[in-house]
């Protein structure tokens, strides 16, 4: 974790902008007490498409038959 003065982020904004998206943690002080904290934000996961796996996947039409290992117990 790096901590920072406000005056000092100011001044290098464009390089704690970089490190923070290179997963470091970067605290903003004001008076010396933390105020702001640099994460980068997670890209926005896209709902499917209902219906864009069609056909991908098939079932075999013995499906539903019982398993040849399995008959002793039926």
């Amino acid at each position: 974790m790096q901590e920072i003065t406000l005056a000092e982020a100011s001044q290098n904004l464009p390089e704690l902008i970089e490190a923070a998206m290179n997963g470091e943690e970067i605290v903003i002080t004001k008076d010396e007490q933390p105020v702001v904290k640099l994460t980068p934000v997670s890209p926005v996961k896209r709902r499917p498409l209902f219906g864009s796996a069609k056909d991908l996947i098939t079932i075999s039409d013995d499906f539903d038959e019982p398993l040849e290992d399995f008959k002793d117990y039926m």
